[in-house]
Formats: structure tokens, sequence, C-alpha cells
């Protein structure tokens, strides 16, 4: 998770108290983050130089932060400070709105279709009469920095630029042009570069050549100018020096430049929603025009409300304590969440509505875990689950475990993501699309489908281990992932048992004697075909086997598992020269 860095004295001011080490450790705990270190900015220095000077008395005590990765709007003071405000009823939830302005007067970006290239989407936004002081110009610049590192993925998702709008004049353009028809004077220069000059200017620079992949084998580079073809930025690299923002910068243009608008939309939304409290209309945020090729115009930022509305049941019942609606409106409050209670004819529900800076909030999950941290989690008792399915799953797969590797087979753990061919063709079965989930853009061919038998892994291992002293004895417990449409995702996992035994002869009679005894470990006794009391088996014809050499495992009626020799093709599919014999059966059978 992402750690914060702030100063002590001033995050303390912001609170309106001074903590104590365990008091303010305390605080972090009931609000779901951690205290990870306490430091100082020179003792970070010291370190990082390995100095070995002592630390003086007039030191900025700095305390390092840990935060959910997914809670943009803690990475800086300023969100910090607001959120344990409200959660220490401090503060009220703040409303954040747009400022009212007529059309023709609103600043319009226009976006030439050349930049579908390289970075299609841009939004922005204008903070009217902020207030920067040093600390919090560096606080400002820190959050780009933070979010650049996080939801950005290091600028190529997402890059920020500000400026100062005094110094720029709109309607602006949002253009891609040859990198030699970009001409400008970056940020910390004084020197006019062309784009591609740029390129080779910044590979020396520690910082900035770590961004440089992203665009410069492009044919195009994105560029922003304003009515006089003053360059704003060359994203996602460096802005341009003419409205670089100062201590003095009243009125600030924020822009992202993106390849994935949700994640735009989020960044402009945590920047301004974040430093709008130091505007002079607090909470006030002027919004752009961005007019795209086609003619279409979105207006940015959206602060609108994200609302959804959650049975209080499925709260209170996947918590685990009992509350009123009242107490849980009051405890999704305190989370900078708005919520009220709504009664229907079905049942009492809670409409919660999340405001722009929490993009967390995207299921009743969320509002319920939200809930669980305001309430305390060690306030939450204690009790045994209302299923003990899970439990006793756990329990027999070790004690599964702990009897075949007294039996001399050797654990394995393989990959639950294989490849399509190794799931199918390789075991010479056909895929019947009822079963396997299949991954829409695999990022590797090794890794297209979620295995739906444990088979292709323990041949894959035996495959690379061929050389190893015979007999090879190995087992797998793990799960497969098979569709089912009951489950709200489509899918769901199975607990397998797998094992195999590879040598100078196939050890047909060693798996098959391996199944009695996991059967007699379990309490399952042997009975004839028919008998629905315990289990037995009947020849099977799999195509993975060889025919006549294979069995199907019968429990109280239900076909739970197959043992036999493996096919001599399926073998030698997976490179394996020797013979092998495989079981594999469905321990969820067993509960």
């Amino acid at each position: 998770m992402p750690t914060v860095s702030v100063g002590r004295d001033r995050l303390f001011a912001g609170l309106g108290k001074t903590y104590t080490q365990e008091e303010f450790e305390e605080l972090c705990f009931d609000f779901g983050i951690e205290l990870d270190d306490v430091t100082t900015e020179k003792a970070i220095i010291r370190k990082e130089k390995h100095l070995d000077e002592e630390a003086t008395e007039d030191e900025e005590v700095i305390y390092k932060i840990e935060v959910p990765a997914n809670r943009y709007d803690l990475l800086c003071l300023e969100g910090l400070v607001q959120a344990l405000r409200i959660f220490n009823g401090l503060d009220e939830l703040p409303k954040y709105k747009l400022s009212k302005i007529l059309s023709d007067s609103m600043l319009k970006v226009h976006v030439k279709p050349e930049t579908s290239k390289i970075r299609p989407f841009i939004v922005c936004a204008v903070l009217r009469g902020v207030t920067f002081d040093e600390a919090r110009y560096n606080s400002f610049i820190d959050l780009q920095d933070r979010l650049h590192q996080n939801i950005c993925r290091r600028r190529a998702l997402v890059a920020i630029g500000t400026h100062d709008l005094d110094t720029i004049q709109g309607p602006f353009t949002y253009e891609a042009l040859p990198s030699r028809d970009i001409n400008f004077v970056p940020l910390k220069q004084v020197k006019r570069f062309r784009a591609d000059e740029l390129m080779e200017f910044y590979k020396s620079d520690l910082k900035l050549k770590k961004f440089l992949h992203i665009i410069e084998k492009s044919p195009v580079f994105p560029v922003i100018y304003d009515c006089n073809r003053t360059v704003l930025s060359l994203p996602p690299i460096i802005n341009g020096a003419h409205s670089a923002i100062t201590l003095k910068t009243k009125n600030v243009f924020i822009e992202c430049t993106a390849t994935d608008l949700t994640k735009a939309k989020i960044v402009l939304n945590t920047m301004v929603t974040t430093f709008s409290v130091y505007c002079e209309r607090k909470f006030e945020v002027e919004p752009v025009e961005v007019v795209s090729s086609d003619g279409k115009s979105c207006v940015y930022p959206d602060l609108s409300l994200y609302d959804l509305e959650v049975p209080l049941s499925y709260i209170t019942g996947s918590v685990g304590v009992s509350l009123e609606a009242s107490q849980v409106c009051s405890l999704l409050n305190k989370m900078q969440l708005h919520a009220e209670k709504s009664i229907t004819k079905e049942e009492c529900s809670i409409l919660v509505s999340a405001p722009p800076t929490r993009s967390d909030i995207l299921h009743a999950c969320d509002v319920m875990e939200d809930v669980a941290i305001a309430y305390g989690f060690n306030k939450i008792p204690k009790r045994k689950p209302a299923s003990l399915m899970s439990v006793a799953l756990n329990q027999i797969s070790e004690l599964i475990r702990l009897e075949i590797a007294m039996n001399g087979y050797t654990e394995v753990l393989t990959w639950i993501l294989c490849s399509y061919k190794e799931n199918f063709f390789m075991l010479n079965r056909k895929d019947d699309q009822l079963t396997a989930s299949i991954i829409a853009n695999p990022r590797s061919a090794d890794f297209e489908m979620s295995r739906t038998s444990l088979m292709p892994g323990i041949l894959k291992t035996v495959g690379h281990n061929k050389d190893h002293p015979k007999p090879i004895k190995i087992f797998e417990v793990g799960d497969v992932v098979v569709l089912d449409e009951a489950k709200d995702v489509g899918a769901r996992n199975r607990r397998q048992l797998a094992a195999l035994y590879c040598g100078a002869n196939s050890g047909f009679e060693l798996i098959h004697s391996l199944v009695d005894r996991i059967m007699e470990v379990l309490g399952t006794p042997f009975v004839p075909i028919g008998d629905e009391t315990g289990y037995y088996i009947r020849l099977s014809d799999e195509p993975e086997f060889l025919p006549g050499r294979q069995a199907s495992i019968i429990f109280k009626g239900k076909h739970i598992g197959t043992f036999g020799i493996v096919h001599p093709e399926v073998s030698s599919n997976f490179d394996i020269p020797d013979p092998c014999s495989f079981m594999e059966v469905n321990i969820e059978s067993f509960l």
C-alpha cells in the first residue's frame, strides 16, 4: 500500500489537536490506516547518503502513514486532515459544486483527431482564487507525483499538467504533431527545444527518463496549445515553462491527458476536490468544456454523487453486529459517505451517495466495509461462522495432504491459470463451452484460462522433471474454476485432489490403492455397485486415460473423480517418456 509522508506538526494543526504517538496510532487504526514510521526529513537524507551524523532537536518530525491503495483522496495532507476531521465529528461532509458559468464564457479545449493515435483523452478544470503558501504548494506538487505513481501507472494511463491560468489564454487545443514540429521552453529550462531534442536531453534526467518510452517511438507527440500557440505541456513528459505555477498563482488550470478516460476523471476529481479547500469560494470548481474532433462536447469535472442502495440486512449480516438504520447512516457519514434510511415494502435499505472523492465505492461490499471500519473491528464480537463449510473443507484438505505425504508422495503447487491447449487438446479433451472460464485478453499464451482440472499442471511438472530419479510420486490439493450461472460472478472454485505415479511401470495398482486409502481415512466404505451408502468404482471412458485401464469413482451415487493409466499420446504431449497413472477427485463431495 502507498505511504504518505506528512509533517506531524502541520497534521496536528489541521486536526485541531495534539496527539501522543500512541493516541495517533490508535486513531489511524480506528480509521483503517496505519502509522508506518516516525522519522525526520534530515534522517531520511542521512539514511539515503549513509551518513552517521546525530539528530538534532529542531528537526521536523515526519509521519509516514500507510493508506489503502484505492483511497486516492488520502494521498496528501489535505485529504488526510479532512477525512480524519469528519471521522472525529469535527467537520460536516463537504458539498462540492461547479461554478455557475455561461456556456459562452466557459473555457474550451478542442481535441484534434490525430490524438487518437497516441493519447486520445483529455479532461480539464480550473481552481479560481487559490491561496498558496510554501507548504500548500509542495503538497499540491506531491499529490501529483503520488497519483502518477499510483492510479496513473507512472503516467502511462494518465498524466497531470497544472498551469497558471493568468499566463495563458483560451481556447486551448489538444493536438498530436510530429516531434520536429513542436518547439518550446520546457519547465526549469531557459532554452527552446524541439520535442525530439527533448527526448535525447531527458535521457540523462533521473526522474523524467522513466517516462520517455511512453511516446518516444510514436510518429506523433501529444501537445497542448493556448490560442496564441503557446505550449502548455508535452504530456506525459514535461510542462512548458511559460505557464509554470508559483506561490503567487491564483488561478490554476488543470489538464489530465490519458489513455483511460475513467482513470482520468478520477485523477481530475481527486486534484480539484482536495485543493478546492484553498479556493476563494471553498469547494467550488470551475468547469471546462472539452470538444472532441467529431463535434461532441463534454463538461469536466463530473462532481455528481454516485448513488447505490444497500439492504440493511446485508450490512448487518456481513459485519456481524445488529445495528439500526440510523446507526449505519451515522457510521457512513463518519466515512465521508452521504447516507439515509429508505423503507420499502420488502425491507429496510440504506441509500448511499458517494462523493467524487470516494471513487473506491463501487459495490455494496465497499459500503459494508466502511460500516465495519467506522464501527470498529475490535468491537465486533467473535462468533462461529453461519456456515462451517469453508472451515471443514480446509480441515479435510489438510487431513488428505498429511495422509498422502505419509504414503510417500511429494506435494506440488501449480498455477491456477493455464493455456487453452494444455487444458484441452493436450489431454485429448474437447471444450463443451459450458465448463471452462476463458480469459478475454490474456497477456500470455501460457495463461489463457482458469484450469478445470489439476491434470495439466501435474503432467507439466513431470515433463519438466523427467530426468528426476524414478519413481516420481507427486500430488496436489488445489482449486479449479468452473462456470456456474448461479454465482454472481458466473463461476466458482472447486477444491480437487490429484496424484500421479510415474516410473518404469504404470503403477496403476498403487494409484488404485491410494484412492482406497483416502476413502478409508475419510470414513467412506467400499460398497457394491448401485449402493449409495459409500463409494464404488466402475469402468469409464475418458480420453486422457488408456481404454480399459481407467475407472470412475462413484460416491453416494454421484461421480466425484477418475483414476487410470495416462494415455501414451497425452504423456507424449507433455514430453513424458515413462508410463504414468493419475487420479483426481472432488474433495468438496465429502462435505
